[in-house]
């Protein structure tokens, strides 16, 4: 027996009935991580059953089989076969398969379905464009389900973009939970390169290992949470294995899954988590979907520039549950100031992997509160964690190749513990240091003249402030001002009071 859809899941189950009786065969419909995706795929598959139509539910991960299986007969669908390898519940007469892309790559042949379902398609394999392409199926509908169907060129095998419903507005109803977020640490990340729209695993990994970042992460999790059911993902294997040791070091009980943990293992852990018996689990990968956990905190040890991995990753919390307030985010990897909210990040339509002719307008950014690190929205006056309160003067507006470009507000705390001088933000950093540029080009000084003025202002380096790449912009009045005071300081210490000032 079907369990009984939200409000949202059937009209989007409607719009998706309408939209393939028009003859649109190749659709996504989008549900966020902890909605019920899963019931709308049963629903989905039922509908097909009950027209007379077999369906192939096509998986891409191998691991997810038996739990396909199981998700299936909650809902009451019982008749499956699958297609992969050896499984015990191999049968062709079945009307639902449940297949591997996997195993269907290695057979090169397809099964005899009227109706596909691909689940996780933001995830395409070759063999799923293949078998689209393939005139057989032409007529046939591929349903598309994923949370995050947003992955470069995914418009042109899917053409149409059903929304069940987005991460905010099911937070609003209480369908799913709010968040928490705290940056807790911030990892230098110079030197890294971008491969493929994301940061290269292996330098990310040596980077995110060196100092005391994983030290960090337990003294961390200890202050803010200290409890059970947390998840920590890291960014490859041995990284993620190694925050695993710290926390067994600090006497806390914390498990490891990745892709060779086997099946029986993974039972056996996600019993222990919700048991209390390992109150943490590392990993990289294998839990960022078709995880059902009940999970109350999050660390996110793993710096991305993807969209799709981020939001996979903090959805595992989102799920709902009984005596869940909300969920805790502890972000080491300055993830929520690069991309924002989860909650922010919505798509309307799908990529069709053509170049924009514009990009999207950037969503404003959250900060993070100087007290106590919580990550907050980027209008919000007063911090709701610790009550820190900030106050706002004029913009700062800075020339550039004749044009005004609006970098940031000047934000002045009420309240900054420890320190009386005025706290700079990375904007502001940036527009001084491209002003050094500019100075430094027009004067003929090295960049290495640049370096030096700037950690005389800040007691830091450009790079470190991730500001070396500033652009030139005009060196205004206060920038050269500045330069003036600190020759005329030098020229005083070195001649004494009756130093010769000079023009600079």
């Amino acid at each position: 027996m079907l369990s009984e859809l939200h409000d949202y899941q059937q009209e989007a189950l409607t719009a998706l009935r309408q939209t393939v009786a028009q003859g649109v065969t190749r659709p996504v419909l989008q549900a966020p991580t902890g909605s019920g995706k899963t019931v709308l795929a049963c629903a989905v598959t039922e509908g097909a059953r009950n027209k007379g139509n077999r369906v192939a539910f096509v998986i891409d991960s191998l691991s997810l089989i038996d739990q396909t299986m199981e998700m299936f007969a909650r809902e009451g669908i019982t008749d499956v076969g699958v297609i992969q390898a050896d499984h015990r519940e191999t049968d062709w007469s079945r009307p639902v398969q449940i297949c591997s892309i996997q195993t269907i790559n290695k057979r090169q042949s397809y099964p005899e379905a009227q109706v596909v379902v691909v689940d996780e398609c933001h995830c395409l394999h070759e063999r799923h464009r293949q078998w689209m392409a393939d005139p057989a199926y032409a007529s046939v509908p591929f349903i598309g389900l994923s949370a995050t169907p947003w992955s470069k060129g995914l418009g042109k095998y899917f053409n149409t973009l059903l929304i069940a419903a987005t991460t905010q507005q099911l937070i609003e109803q209480g369908r799913l939970a709010k968040y928490r977020v705290f940056a807790t640490g911030h990892p230098d990340l110079a030197g890294v390169k971008t491969v493929a729209g994301d940061y290269h695993e292996g330098q990310l990994s040596e980077a995110m290992q060196r100092g005391g970042l994983s030290a960090d992460i337990i003294r961390t999790w200890q202050t803010h949470w200290n409890q059970d059911k947390t998840l920590c993902f890291g960014v490859d294997c041995d990284h993620a294995k190694a925050i695993q040791q710290r926390f067994l070091e600090a006497g806390i009980t914390a498990g490891y899954q990745d892709a060779h943990t086997g099946d029986h293992e993974r039972r056996e852990l996600k019993r222990q988590f919700h048991s209390g018996e390992v109150r943490v689990v590392c990993s990289v990968g294998t839990l960022t979907k078709g995880v059902d956990w009940d999970v109350r905190c999050i660390i996110l040890a793993r710096p991305t520039k993807s969209e799709i991995l981020f939001v996979q990753i903090i959805g595992r919390g989102l799920r709902s549950a009984p005596g869940k307030d909300d969920c805790l985010i502890l972000d080491h990897s300055d993830t929520h100031q690069r991309l924002g909210f989860v909650s922010d990040i919505h798509h309307e339509t799908l990529d069709d992997g053509r170049p924009k002719a514009k990009a999207e307008p950037r969503q404003v950014l959250p900060k993070e509160c100087p007290r106590c690190t919580a990550i907050v929205a980027r209008g919000i006056k007063v911090c709701p964690n610790c009550g820190f309160e900030w106050t706002a003067q004029l913009s700062k507006v800075l020339e550039r190749d004749g044009e005004l470009v609006e970098i940031a507000r000047r934000v002045v705390p009420k309240e900054m513990p420890g320190k009386r001088a005025y706290a700079w933000s990375y904007y502001e950093r940036m527009w001084f240091f491209g002003q050094l540029k500019q100075f430094a080009g027009e004067h003929g000084l090295k960049p290495g003249w640049c370096v030096h003025k700037y950690k005389e202002k800040f007691n830091t380096l450009p790079w470190v402030d991730k500001v070396y790449d500033a652009p030139e912009i005009h060196c205004g009045t206060y920038v050269q001002q500045w330069l003036k005071q600190q020759q005329q300081a030098w020229m005083a210490q070195r001649y004494g009071a009756c130093g010769v000032d000079r023009k600079i």
